[in-house]
Order: C-alpha cells, then structure tokens, then sequence
C-alpha cells in the first residue's frame, strides 16, 4: 500500500511552514520545494488548523470506486446480445445504463472491452444464384488472370439520375462552418450513364441516354465496338438487367464473334468493378451538386468522365474466388445456426 507520510513528505511539509514563518510567498514557496500551488496551500491551511499534528499524517482521501464484477459484466454483455430494450430495436449506452443500473461510461467501457456496437448496423445479401460458384470463378479469373489478346470491360448503366436544383442558393465552405445546401430542391428530370470500365487500365467509356431499354444497351455496345482494337476479344461483365439478355441483344453478340458475356450472380453487385466507380462519380460529383436542367448534368458527368481518363487508375482485385466461396460459406453457416 502506498505510504502518503513517508519522513521525504513530513520533510517538505515542515520546510513549507518554515519558509512561510520567513514570510515567503506562495509561489516562491513552490519554486523552492518543486510541489504546486494547491499542495502548498492545503499544508498551510492544516497547520494553522491543526498545529504540529496537523502536518504528522496526510488526511484520508476516498478511495477509488471498487471495479465492476464479473458477473455485472456477464449480465450487461448478456442483455446486450440477447435482450432488446422496450419499444425499440436496439440499445443505446444510456438506455442500457437505466437499465442496468450503471453509470453510462461503465456501459461504455464494457461495450469497448467486448467489441460491441448495437448501434451500428451493416447490410448483407447472400446470393441464391444455382451457378454462384461457376459465376463467381469465371469473374474472378478474369479479374485475376485475364486472357491474352483481349480486353476486359465491368459495364453497368446507373439509371435515373436526377437533375436537382436547389430552392435556395447554399452557403460556401468556410472556417468554422461547413458548406450548406437547402434540403428539398426541385426536380428537372434524369438521365441514364452507361459505363465500361476497362479493368486493366482504369478507362471508363461512358455515355449519357435518356432511358435504359435494349435499344440504348445496343447503342452502347456498338460504341463499345467502335473505340476497341478490332483484333481483340471484349469480355464484357455484366449483371442479369433482362435489357442485357433481350433477343435483339443475342442476336447482335452472334454478330460480334469477338464480343463475351459474363454475367455476375444474382444479388452480387458487389463482384462488378464498375459498381466502385458510380460510387465515385456520386460522391465527387452528383450528390452535391446542383443542376438547373439534365443538360448540365449530363455536361457535369461528361466533364468527370474527361477528367478521369486523363489519368485513369485501374481498381486491384485481391480476392481469390476461394477467399470469397470460404466466407460467403461461413455466413450461410451463421445464418443456419440463427434460424
């Protein structure tokens, strides 16, 4: 146990009283034993108080509040993952503190030690596809290790983006605040970006239309097969949009020996490489901006595409198609074992 009266402590307590009855003042009292200013303080006020006795034995102080015990912890880590609070879905720390009957920090802590987060939700979709493990092999291999003499294109359309044009003028960036826009706004249509995304290199052809029929699809592919080297294969990844499979759309693919379908599983975006990309093109350009007509958006998505293929960078793929057959394994494992 830590002694507060060792005979180094009553030293500097009796020099504080003796450099006091020197008429020193405080500060210089501190500079001179090194001990701060309330600690002097607190020594000159107890042996006004208490004389020579005062200065024999430091006051006792609280001690620290005893640790939670184990099975405090157990019962809150319990309720956590098995109990939900009444009329909601999920715990908060200061919920699960009422109910617990602890301090929210403690809630706090304990959450920390066992890496809980009920407030955080993330979504998921397994995918029922019959083919999953063939689809998800030929589109990995292709990421992976593509074939010679060919060119390999992660193409989608993102369908319907609107034109949005505020209410209201926003205010700009500035330090201390950040920018703002009006939340409702005013709709001047939408448009539809085809894109192929060239996965070797990073390049993305695209093209804006107005819908996202077959007809369109047809009108992409040709220019597609415009801007290719015509003695290279097009492997072509796409998901299963029926306008992708329409009869016309067969019928021009056995026209074009050198264009390959591979088309992705069903509820797995997540495996096409362009899916990133209109992800990006949301995030740096569409989300916040504001635009009076479809034509300017559509000038605002084709300014992006120009400014992105001057310097193209291509997205690594790292996951073998085992690593994923493995985890999509475990997680219908998990879901087994829940219902």
């Amino acid at each position: 146990m830590w002694d507060r009266n060792t005979p180094q402590k009553m030293v500097w307590r009796a020099r504080i009283v003796v450099l006091s009855a020197d008429r020193l003042g405080v500060m210089a009292i501190t500079r001179a034993i090194g001990m701060s200013k309330v600690t002097v303080s607190r020594w000159q006020e107890r042996y006004l108080a208490k004389g020579i006795a005062g200065l024999r034995r430091d006051g006792t102080r609280p001690g620290r509040k005893p640790p939670l015990s184990a099975e405090t912890i157990q019962q809150v880590v319990h309720k956590t993952l098995h109990e939900k609070p009444v009329a909601g879905t999920h715990w908060s720390i200061r919920k699960m503190a009422a109910a617990s009957g602890l301090s929210y920090t403690s809630v706090q802590r304990i959450w920390k030690a066992h890496e809980l987060k009920p407030h955080r939700m993330k979504t998921f979709k397994l995918s029922n596809d019959k083919r999953f493990v063939e689809k998800v092999q030929d589109i990995v291999g292709l990421y992976l290790d593509p074939p010679d003499k060919a060119l390999v294109f992660s193409v989608d359309e993102k369908s319907q983006i609107q034109a949005l044009d505020r209410t209201q003028p926003g205010l700009p960036l500035k330090k201390g605040r950040c920018g703002t826009m009006t939340h409702d706004y005013k709709r001047h249509g939408t448009t539809t970006l085809f894109a192929a995304l060239d996965v070797a290199t990073g390049k993305v052809i695209g093209q804006c239309m107005p819908r996202h029929r077959h007809q369109e699809w047809l009108r992409f592919l040709r220019r597609i097969d415009a801007e290719t080297a015509k003695h290279l294969d097009v492997h072509l990844i796409a998901d299963n949009y029926a306008t992708h499979k329409h009869a016309k759309v067969q019928a021009w693919l056995k026209r074009h020996k050198r264009f390959h379908m591979h088309f992705t599983p069903t509820s797995a975006s997540w495996i096409n490489q362009v899916e990133r990309f209109f992800g990006l093109i949301t995030e740096d350009r569409i989300r916040c901006g504001v635009f009076k007509s479809v034509d300017e958006l559509v000038a605002a998505i084709q300014q992006y595409l120009e400014h992105h293929n001057v310097d193209p960078k291509p997205f690594v793929w790292t996951a073998s198609a085992t690593t994923i057959l493995e985890k999509v394994a475990r997680g219908r494992q998990a879901l087994e074992s829940v219902h």
